[in-house]
C-alpha cells in the first residue's frame, strides 16, 4: 500500500470520530480523512467525493436504520470499501454485516493498532474479520436468513428503490431522484416484490424493517 488513502469516518460521536482519526493518522503514508456525523451526511460526502477509498461506518448513528443503511450505501457506492465500526460485537451482527457486503468489522473496543491493521487489510484488498469471529456459524433467525438470501438477489438499483420505498416515497418521487422514468420504477418495484416473495409495497417495507430492528445500542 503506497498511495495515499482517502477515508470517510462516519460516526455521530465526536470523541469516537476523533479516536478513529487519531488511529488511522498513524499509518504511513497518513491518509486523507473526511468526517460525517449521520447517515445522510455520509451519503452526501461520498457522492461528492468519488475518490474516497474507504468508509468507516457506525451502525447506530442517526438515519442508519440498522443494517438497511449499510445495504443502501453498498448498493449506491459499489466500488467503496465499507468497514463497519460497532459497539455490538455479537457473532450474529458481524455475520449479517459481512453478508450484506461489508469489507470489514471493527469493534469499538478495539485499540489503535487493531484499527490500523483492519484498515490496512481492507486497503490491500482483503477482508478484515475481528478476532474471535466465526464465519462458519449459521443465522439463527430463519426469517432473517431467508430475507438476507432474497436481498442478495436484488440489483443495486433495486436495492435503492426498496430503500426509497421504505422512506415512503412514491414512484414518481423515486423516478425523479434516480433520474429515470416512472415506468422504469414500476418495473423495479414489481421485480423487488417478486424477489422478496411479497404482494405489496407495504409487505416489502415490513420485511426490510427486520434489518432495521437489528440496530445495536
Amino acid at each position: 500500500m503506497t498511495s495515499v488513502l482517502t477515508i470517510l469516518i462516519a460516526d455521530d460521536h465526536p470523541l469516537f470520530r476523533g479516536a478513529l482519526r487519531q488511529a488511522v493518522s498513524g499509518m504511513q503514508p497518513a491518509p486523507q480523512i473526511l468526517e460525517a456525523g449521520d447517515f445522510e451526511s455520509a451519503r452526501k460526502t461520498a457522492s461528492e467525493n468519488l475518490d474516497i477509498d474507504m468508509l468507516l461506518l457506525d451502525l447506530s448513528m442517526p438515519g442508519m436504520n440498522g443494517l438497511t443503511g449499510l445495504m443502501s450505501l453498498r448498493a449506491e457506492f459499489p466500488g467503496l470499501a465499507i468497514v463497519v465500526c460497532s459497539a455490538s460485537e455479537d457473532q450474529q451482527t458481524m455475520r449479517r454485516v459481512f453478508e450484506l457486503g461489508a469489507s470489514g468489522f471493527i469493534p469499538k473496543s478495539s485499540g489503535a493498532d487493531q484499527i490500523r491493521e483492519a484498515v490496512r487489510e481492507v486497503a490491500e484488498g482483503g477482508i478484515a474479520e475481528p478476532e474471535g469471529y466465526d464465519p462458519r456459524g449459521a443465522e439463527t433467525d430463519t426469517d432473517v436468513r431467508d430475507l438476507l438470501s432474497r436481498l442478495q438477489t436484488l440489483t443495486p438499483q433495486q436495492v435503492r428503490v426498496l430503500n426509497m420505498l421504505s422512506e415512503g416515497l412514491l414512484n414518481k418521487q423515486i423516478a425523479y431522484e434516480l433520474g429515470v422514468s416512472e415506468a422504469t420504477i414500476k418495473a423495479h418495484v414489481s421485480a423487488v416484490l417478486l424477489k422478496l416473495n411479497v404482494d405489496s409495497r407495504t409487505q416489502a417495507v415490513i420485511q426490510l424493517s427486520k434489518l432495521g430492528q437489528l440496530q445495536p445500542v
